[in-house]
C-alpha cells in the first residue's frame, strides 16, 4: 500500500508497506539521494514474508517533497522524518535497516530514540562516535585513522552531472553502481539499469539530487549514547565494500554495545541479487531475537 505523510510544514514524504499489516514492522532507511525503490523489490519481498516492511523516499528523493533550497535542513533531520513515517503509518515501534546514510540516521535512532526500534541492522556506514577502534592485538586507531573512501569512488562523485537525457542518466548511475559494488561479484549492468529505469518512472524525472550533499552534517556525533545503547543491533560487513571498507564494521559493532557482525560474502555497497537471499536471512535472524518478529 503507498501513501503519503506529512513530516513537517511543506513536507510530504511517499512511503510504501509491504507483508502482513499485523506483522511486526520492519523500516527500511536508505541512503543519501536515493529513493526508496533503491530497496530491490525482490529483497523487500523476502523480508516481507515475516514482517511488514516499510519503505519511503528521503526528502528531495523519489516521490516526496523536493524542497531543498526553499527549505535547507541538516541531515540529522532526516532521523526525524524516519520516525514521522512511523508516527504517519500508525506504528509505535519498528525493526530498522539502514544503508550507508540510512545506517547513520539508524544510529541516530538508536542513540536519541531506543524506545521507537525493536532492533536496528546496519549496512554499508561508520560509527557515529569518536571511540577508538581496537585492532585484535590491542592496538587503539582513532577513527579519522580508518580507511577512507576508495579513490575511484572519491573520482566519480567528483564529476559534474550534465543532463544529457533520460538514457543517459540510467547509464551514468548503472557506472555509479558498478564502482560502488566493487570487485568480487560480477556485475549485472542490466539488473541495474532495470532498476534505475523504474526508479526514474517511480519519480516522474530523471534530475540527479544534491540536496543531501549540500546539507549541513554537523551535530551527528553520538559516542557517549551508542556507548550505553541497549537496542539488539546487527552489524553487515561487506567485503568488497568501497565507501567504508573494513574495519568499519567492526569498529561500528565494537561502538553499540552486544552487536553482532556478520559478513555477506563479496558484497560491495550496493544490493546486487547474488546478496538478497544472504542478506535477508542476516536480517530475519536477527529479528527473530530480542524485540520479536
Amino acid at each position: 500500500m503507498e501513501r503519503f505523510v506529512d513530516a513537517a510544514p511543506g513536507v510530504r514524504l511517499w512511503t510504501e508497506d509491504r507483508g502482513a499489516a499485523d506483522a511486526s514492522p520492519l523500516l527500511l532507511i536508505m541512503g543519501a539521494q536515493a529513493s526508496g525503490m533503491g530497496w530491490p523489490d525482490a529483497l523487500v519481498d523476502l523480508l516481507a514474508a515475516r514482517h511488514r516492511v516499510i519503505r519511503y523516499d528521503h526528502r528531495d528523493t523519489g516521490r516526496s517533497t523536493w524542497a531543498f533550497d526553499q527549505r535547507p535542513y541538516p541531515i540529522r533531520e532526516l532521523a526525524d522524518d524516519a520516525l514521522a513515517v512511523l508516527d504517519g503509518l500508525g506504528v509505535e515501534r519498528a525493526h530498522v535497516v539502514g544503508l550507508s546514510m540510512g545506517g547513520m540516521l539508524t544510529q541516530l535512532l538508536v542513540a536519541d530514540h531506543p524506545e521507537r526500534l525493536l532492533s536496528a541492522t546496519l549496512i554499508g556506514t561508520s560509527a557515529l562516535s569518536e571511540a577508538p577502534y581496537v585492532r585484535p592485538d590491542g592496538t587503539r586507531i582513532p577513527p579519522g585513522r580508518l580507511p577512507g573512501i576508495a579513490p575511484r569512488v572519491l573520482e566519480m562523485w567528483s564529476r559534474p552531472v550534465v543532463d544529457l537525457g533520460p538514457e543517459a542518466e540510467v547509464e551514468r548511475r548503472v557506472e555509479h553502481w558498478r564502482v560502488l559494488g566493487g570487485d568480487q561479484l560480477p556485475f549485472d549492468a542490466e539488473y541495474f539499469r532495470a532498476l534505475e529505469r523504474k526508479i526514474i518512472e517511480h519519480t516522474g524525472h530523471h534530475d540527479a539530487g544534491t540536496a543531501h550533499g549540500r546539507a549541513d552534517a554537523s551535530g551527528l556525533d553520538r559516542t557517549a549514547l551508542l556507548a550505553t545503547a541497549s537496542v539488539p543491533t546487527l552489524v553487515i560487513s561487506a567485503p568488497a565494500e568501497p565507501v567504508f571498507p573494513p574495519p568499519h564494521p567492526d569498529h561500528l559493532a565494537q561502538v553499540i554495545p552486544g552487536s553482532r557482525l556478520v559478513e555477506i560474502p563479496g558484497m560491495g555497497h550496493a544490493l546486487p541479487p547474488a546478496v538478497h537471499a544472504l542478506l535477508a536471512d542476516a536480517i530475519l535472524g536477527h529479528t527473530s531475537g530480542p524485540g520479536g518478529s
